[in-house]
């Protein structure tokens, strides 16, 4: 059975929400706000940020690509349009989300090295690290920017090999743990209450309103009872 498709205008109220309310923007800030907070206690329980590593997904993580969505929108293209995200990794010009250049600026001041694990395309890596570096992110190197190739989850299997990662940042379930690649949205729903105790902890999730698994889901209203 096909999924359901959803509405052009859910698209447009899911990035408009994502770009322009303030709500977002707070939200943002409070995810910074928070792996501060737990940066602070890491590096403090290990008396230094020696060995300690970050790992951060980069889009609707770190960097604002509404932009290409509402232009990707505009083309009517749905879902993914691969040619248009390539264009906008090569040539776009992104913003930092708020309270990513406080953050990155202070892990790497407190000596964690910082891993940007992305599905962005290989192909356009030199623009990615461009991107990075002119945004003034901190330790953009082509060794710690590790895109689309291998599954999210042996990327950061191979920084767990010589560093203790103390943060996961991403938008999706899948920049956290492999379980959630390919599950299905029921099959993530349980997962996410089987690792209830990492959300908030290590684990921090971004807010982001117009991509996900969820958004072929059907709606569930409520059935009116029926007068007796």
């Amino acid at each position: 059975m096909t999924p359901p498709r959803h509405h052009p205008s859910e698209r447009a109220i899911a990035i408009r929400y994502q770009q322009r309310s303030a709500e977002v923007k707070a939200l943002q800030r409070q995810c910074y706000a928070l792996a501060t907070l737990r940066l602070r206690a890491a590096v403090d329980a290990n008396g230094t940020g020696t060995g300690l590593a970050v790992v951060s997904d980069i889009d609707e993580t770190i960097i604002d690509n509404t932009a290409v969505m509402a232009h990707a929108m505009t083309l009517g293209e749905h879902g993914d349009g691969f040619e248009t995200w390539k264009l906008w990794e090569r040539e776009g010009t992104p913003h930092l989300l708020p309270g990513a250049a406080d953050f990155f600026r202070l892990a790497d001041r407190l000596g964690v090295t910082v891993f940007y694990v992305s599905d962005r395309f290989e192909e356009n890596k030199l623009a990615t690290i461009a991107t990075l570096s002119r945004l003034g992110l901190p330790q953009v190197r082509a060794d710690r920017v590790l895109l689309f190739g291998p599954p999210k989850a042996e990327r950061r299997a191979a920084v767990e090999r010589d560093h203790r990662v103390v943060l996961h940042l991403g938008d999706t379930l899948h920049d956290f743990h492999g379980c959630f690649a390919g599950a299905t949205l029921d099959e993530q729903h349980r997962l996410a209450e089987d690792h209830a105790d990492r959300f908030g902890e290590d684990w921090i999730v971004f807010p982001n309103a117009a991509h996900g698994t969820w958004m072929e889901a059907e709606l569930r209203p409520w059935e009116v009872p029926k007068p007796r």
